[in-house]
């Protein structure tokens, strides 16, 4: 007769703090959602939801910003009114800006990654400005150019350059509250 071997795997658990964190990173981005508006020549809003990722992946570890901001486009997916706009559903991550919802969990872990451990304004900005903020436009791009069935001129115009200014001072905002979040949560 053989023993059976059981290969235990190791649980990960999260701690009530980091799931509080991430439901509150995740309410934020929820809510943050409805302050939009469009602009006339492009599918795409302009919103305040790039402030709410942007705050999440400074103020979160890599693996609960993936979780958390995976878990908004989850919700939108399955038809929560949580994207902007009010809107939810498939539709929507397949159709023109469907590209910055598949991108969103990917930029936010990468800005995690980057922002280091030190919390600072000029590092959290930085790393907001010239990673997520570029790098979000290459999903939405890319979507924009696919189903709007447009060249790389016209996807630029519609999906990245009426956005710039807006982005980096949004980006600012958030590396700006990401730093006063993370000093208030270290003092806890």
């Amino acid at each position: 007769m053989q023993k059976e071997t059981v290969m235990e795997l190791p649980e990960e658990k999260f701690t009530v703090r980091q799931m509080t964190k991430m439901a509150l990173c995740l309410a934020f981005c929820c809510v943050s959602a409805f302050i939009s508006f469009p602009l006339p020549f492009t599918p795409g809003l302009v919103t305040a939801l790039t402030v709410a990722l942007t705050v999440t992946a400074l103020v979160l570890p890599p693996k609960l910003t993936f979780i958390t901001i995976a878990a908004y486009v989850f919700l939108g997916a399955v038809g929560l009114p949580v994207f902007p706009g009010g809107m939810g559903g498939l539709g929507r991550l397949l159709g023109p800006t469907g590209g910055f919802y598949f991108g969103w969990p990917f930029v936010c872990l990468l800005v995690s990654l980057l922002k280091g451990k030190a919390v600072g304004f000029r590092r959290y900005a930085l790393v907001a400005v010239l990673v997520g903020v570029p790098l979000t436009y290459v999903g939405g791009l890319i979507s924009m150019m696919l189903v709007m069935q447009v060249g790389l001129w016209q996807g630029l115009i519609m999906a990245v350059f009426p956005f710039i200014p807006g982005d980096i001072m949004k980006a600012l905002l958030a590396a700006f509250i990401g730093v006063r979040v993370n000093k208030m949560l270290a003092n806890l």
